[in-house]
Order: structure tokens, then C-alpha cells, then sequence
């Protein structure tokens, strides 16, 4: 994950030093940058560290859930699960690009040839049974979420781990298969659970039991599907560490489900819970009004976010024959009207996503230049020409461009690729009917597909797009059993081990990976080794742009939209740091920072500062 300099691994606390082994020893480490807060520091300066605790915070979760443990491939889990019960060796700071501060580790180190890194475990640390978190306990998870009863997305994303050692009691070495310049970072982010969880049961059959919690909260009870309630553990034992100061100011969260989001925003004007985290251009224009608004006892806010946006789109199944030729997904992408839809459906409250890195420097702009495009000739041949000498830009319909325009191109490029429309229908030389069948699990996303397919039908394209329930979806995703799919690809200012997740050739066969198109692309996996092993911030924007420019050539979906604020609507009862973090999603930061204010509702808004 991040920036230009040699990666600096920077000593904040004692130095360490073994004759057999230098190394550099840390109670925070930044990926190529001194980290922000010095070895002595007290809280985050996104936190309120004096912040009242208590009360009882209502949160909405939509579909069901089945599931007590989030690291499984099978079941769907309850929502908060992963924040809020299960604890990892560091803390991620939400104002930097990617630092890690010491959480169950209170020391690490990275050896000096890179290859392994070692923790040492806060002597304080406590599960929530009581008993200490020893090296043993680190140890157990790693080997438990690498194990085929994990997650497959575990195994893609620590593959360069080879092993986990168990040094002494409160010590624990990771050693690397090869060097990788965020991995000592991100394995410092596994989730530690106790072996005593699962007990003498395979870790995929814990579905049912209540976890034992290394976080600030404990699973009090819960009805599949309906509620899940969880309560601060009253002996959490790092409520005064600096990466906790001032957080988790809640006595209990409890998530009550919707069917839909449409049903939850009635039962939150109503009341039944506090905050809503908004994704529906229309709804946020239109339903977020009323006496409650009105009176202020509502909040309604746009809060301002530098995350990099990603991407979003259309996803096609290009495991499937018809979308093999990257003319025909091409032709797909030229029927969609992305200006039409923003001025007619999301009240030109969005921005067209032009990369899988929008809104951050990542993002590939103009053509090939510099180091990135030393870097892309040596793979030339492997890549279309036009990736050269033509600047990609998604299809447009804004003067002197037309919806006509792109039609007819579209028409062109399918038949060029063996596709014409006879009786009305397009139809291969073999008389094989073009359909195409979506996947959908938010309502009313129907009515925002409804035009594209409209656009699709004019090429001969019979369209079937359908709400399925949020098991069966997820289910057709994790056996990639779709044409298209809506989906994202989510970034980070310093993206790295987790594009193997998204986009590498090893994730595309691999059920329940994020590769939703099934792209392998040796060209691709090169890159994101580039990216992954970029020695400074620099060579890693030189990678990402390459990277970039390569997926969006390859046509693999049809690029929607991005915005760059969090739309939430909030009941008037929380107090919120004066101070906003760069990089956040609001769910995670309401549930870290925010507390309720003294006396209730009030009819006026707090506001944070930007």
C-alpha cells in the first residue's frame, strides 16, 4: 500500500539490535514516510479523548444475516462483527495513507533483509473470557484463516506468508516467502480470535457460536435475521491505549435488519434507529424531508472525504463465451447513457468514474508518458496498440457526442465481432440468441438499470435484470454464476496485496474472490506485483497508472459513477470530534468516535470540522 523515498521503516521506540539479525524496532511504522504521531503520543487527533461513554446505539442492517463468524465463505455474517468483536496486532490511522501503530502488539520489527517480521505481545492483552492473547493465539488465526475451513480470500491475500513462529509466549514471527514491501504492515492487521472459540468444532461449523471476543465488544444475543446486540466488555483491556483513547464510546450497539433500505429509511424517520448512511442519489434528494428534518432533530449532511473512490460499474462475466471479444464489451459499454442518468436519476449529484483509482493521484490521465510508459513497453505486445497512441475516456454522450453516435459504433464493433440482428434479435453465425441476464440485490436499482437496458434493446440485446434475496446473491456471486453483476472495486490511497483479491489471474477461478469478472491477464499480474513491490511512493503511482490504464482498456465493465462526500442523515443526539479524518467510511467512524451528547435530541447540528 504507499509513498516516493526508499521504504522507510522508522525507529519511534528502543532500538533493538541482535549481532545476528539488525533489525528495526517500532511501536508504529509508516509505508515510505515518518508516521504522524510521535512515539509519546496520546490519541489520534480524530478522537474526542474525553468523550462521555454510555448509551445505547441503534444501527440498521438490510437483508439477514446467519452467521456468527465473518471468516467464512459459507453464510452470510451479522453486520459489526468484524469492527467491532474481533481485535488485530495494529491500528490502522485514518489520517495517513498507511500507518500502523502497536494494538495487541506493543513492539514489532521488521529484519533487516525484509523476510520475516516479529511481533511482541502487550502483556495486557485480554480476550473477553479472561485470558491473556499469547503468541500461540496469533499463531492459531493465521493458520486457521490460511486453512481451506477459512475464507479463500485469506489464502490470495497473505500468499507471500509462508509461516508463523512461535518465538516465546508474547512473541511471534512471520516469515515472507519474498520480500514485500507492505506485508509486514498488512499482517498486522489479521484478526486474533481464541482457539477456545471454536473448541474441539472445525472452524467452518462456528457459524452458531458467539464468538470470544479480542475487541471491545462481546455478542449479548441475537435473532438470525431480525437484530444482533453487542455489549462493551466492561475489563476491555485496551481502553486507554493511545490507538483506543477517546473510541468505542458506546455501552451497546445493536443492529436491527430491514428487508430492504427503503423500509429501513421509513423505520429511521420513525425513530427505530440513529444513523443512515445513504447511497441513493433520489432518496437523498427527495425522501430525506419531513417535520423532523424540518425541526433539526434530524440532521441531514455531505461530509467530505480525499478516499480514493475506486471503482463501480457494470461487471461483465467474461468466463463466458459471448464476452471473450472485448469489441462486444465495448459495444455494451457505448449503450450506457451515463449523462442522461445523472441528470435524470441522480439529480447531477454524481461524477463519471473514469478509473479504478478515481478521485487520487492513481488514477491514469492522458497517454503513456515517463516511467510508465518504460514500464508498459515491455509488455507492448501483448497489449492493443491503441492503449498508446488513444487517451481512454468512458463514452459520452455530451456534445457533440450522442446516445445515436455510440449506437451505431456499438453496432459496428458487434458485428465486426461476429454479431448481427436478424428478426429483431442480435445473433451470432452459429444463430445463437444475445441475451443478457443481471444480477441485482438493491432494490430499486431496477429503475437505474431500466434505460441501459432500454439502450440495449435498440442493439437487438434482450435484457433480464431481476432483485434477488441477499442469500441467493450472494451464493451466484461466490460461484460467479452471472452475466453482469453491479459490483465495486474499492481502493486505497496505497493499494497493494489485496488487487491479487480483485484482479489477478490466481483470484479468477477462486469461489468467493472479488474477481467478478474473472480477468487473468499476465500483463495484469505483473503490474500488481510492480505495485505491490514498488520500492517508494513513486514507483508505486508509475505502477498504479500502468495498472490503470490496462483494466480500462480491457473493457472489462462499464463504468458508473463516484461521489466524493458521505451522504448521512443522523438523529440529533451524538456529539462528533471537531476534527475529521482523511480517509474514512462514516459507519466505521461513527462507531469508533462518536458519542451521545448529554440531554438527548436537540434541534440544532453539531457539525465537524472539515
Amino acid at each position: 500500500m504507499l509513498y516516493n523515498m526508499k521504504i522507510l521503516i522508522v525507529l519511534f521506540s528502543v532500538f533493538m539490535a541482535f549481532a545476528s539479525q539488525p533489525l528495526y524496532a517500532a511501536y508504529a511504522m509508516g509505508m515510505g514516510y515518518i508516521p504522524k504521531y510521535p512515539a509519546n503520543f496520546k490519541h489520534f487527533d480524530y478522537v474526542n479523548p474525553k468523550a462521555p461513554k454510555g448509551g445505547n446505539l441503534v444501527m440498521d442492517g438490510v437483508g439477514t444475516f446467519d452467521s456468527l463468524n465473518p471468516y467464512l465463505l459459507k453464510g452470510i455474517a451479522a453486520d459489526g462483527l468484524g469492527t467491532l468483536v474481533f481485535e488485530s496486532l495494529l491500528e490502522k490511522s485514518l489520517d495517513e495513507p498507511f500507518s500502523e501503530y502497536g494494538l495487541l502488539a506493543d513492539d514489532f520489527y521488521l529484519a533487516k533483509d525484509k523476510l520475516s517480521v516479529t511481533f511482541h505481545i502487550n502483556p495486557a492483552a485480554r480476550f473477553s473470557n479472561g485470558q491473556p492473547v499469547t503468541a500461540a493465539d496469533v499463531k492459531y488465526s493465521f493458520d486457521t484463516l490460511m486453512s481451506k475451513q477459512a475464507h479463500p480470500q485469506f489464502r490470495v491475500y497473505y500468499r507471500d506468508v509462508s509461516s508463523a513462529t512461535v518465538v516465546d509466549r508474547l512473541t511471534v514471527r512471520f516469515n515472507f516467502k519474498k520480500r514485500n514491501r507492505e506485508l509486514h504492515l498488512i499482517i498486522g492487521e489479521l484478526p486474533i480470535f481464541s482457539p477456545a472459540w471454536a473448541g474441539k468444532k472445525p472452524f467452518d461449523k462456528t457459524g452458531d457460536t458467539k464468538p470470544i471476543s479480542s475487541g471491545p465488544y462481546i455478542v449479548d444475543s441475537y435473532d438470525r435475521g431480525k437484530y444482533i446486540r453487542y455489549i462493551k466488555n466492561p475489563h476491555y483491556w485496551a481502553e486507554n491505549l493511545p490507538v483506543r483513547k477517546g473510541m468505542y464510546n458506546f455501552n451497546s450497539i445493536t443492529y436491527k435488519y430491514y428487508k430492504d433500505s427503503t423500509i429501513a429509511l421509513e423505520a429511521f424517520k420513525a425513530g427505530e434507529f440513529d444513523f443512515f448512511f445513504e447511497n441513493y442519489s433520489k432518496r437523498w434528494a427527495r425522501s430525506h424531508v419531513g417535520p423532523q428534518y424540518d425541526s433539526g432533530k434530524i440532521i441531514k449532511q455531505e461530509l467530505p472525504h480525499h478516499n480514493n473512490a475506486g471503482m463501480q460499474g457494470f461487471a461483465f462475466n467474461i468466463r463466458r463465451d459471448k464476452f471473450k471479444d472485448v469489441r462486444v464489451r465495448r459495444a455494451l459499454t457505448l449503450a450506457f447513457d451515463f449523462e442522461w442518468s445523472n441528470k435524470h436519476l441522480f439529480y447531477n449529484q454524481y461524477v463519471r468514474a473514469n478509473s479504478y483509482f478515481s478521485n487520487s493521484e492513481l488514477a491514469s490521465t492522458g497517454l503513456p508518458k515517463g516511467k510508465e510508459l518504460a514500464l508498459l513497453d515491455q509488455f507492448r505486445d501483448q497489449l492493443p496498440a491503441k492503449l498508446f497512441t488513444t487517451r481512454w475516456s468512458p463514452p459520452s454522450t455530451s456534445p457533440p457526442h450522442s446516445l445515436r453516435k455510440n449506437l451505431i459504433k456499438a453496432r459496428n464493433l458487434l458485428r465486426a465481432a461476429g454479431w448481427t440482428v436478424r428478426d429483431g434479435v442480435l445473433k451470432n453465425k452459429q444463430g445463437k440468441v444475445f441475451t443478457l441476464d443481471v444480477l441485482l440485490v438493491q432494490k430499486g436499482f431496477d429503475r437505474i438499470f431500466a434505460p441501459y437496458a432500454h439502450n440495449l434493446a435498440k442493439l437487438g440485446i434482450t435484457t433480464n435484470y431481476r432483485v434477488v434475496d441477499s442469500s441467493l446473491y450472494k451464493r451466484r456471486l461466490d460461484n460467479f454464476d452471472f452475466d453482469m453483476v453491479v459490483t465495486s472495486f474499492p481502493s486505497s490511497v496505497s493499494p497493494g496485496n489485496e488487487l491479487m483479491n480483485m484482479f489477478s489471474s490466481a483470484s479468477a477461478d477462486q469461489k468467493g474472490s472479488r474477481n467478478l469478472p474473472g480477468i487473468k491477464s499476465p500483463v495484469v499480474d505483473a503490474l500488481i506485483q510492480k505495485i505491490i513491490h514498488a520500492p517508494d511512493r513513486k514507483a508505486l503511482v508509475v505502477a498504479a497508472h500502468a495498472l490503470d490504464r490496462v483494466l480500462l482498456f480491457g473493457d472489462y465493465l462499464v463504468p458508473n459513477w463516484y461521489i466524493n462526500v458521505h451522504r448521512v442523515a443522523y438523529w440529533n443526539k451524538f456529539g462528533i470530534p471537531e476534527t475529521r479524518p482523511l480517509y474514512y467510511d462514516p459507519v466505521t467512524w461513527l462507531l469508533k468516535t462518536w458519542w451521545f451528547k448529554p440531554g438527548g435530541l436537540t434541534g440544532k447540528a453539531q457539525n465537524s470540522k472539515k
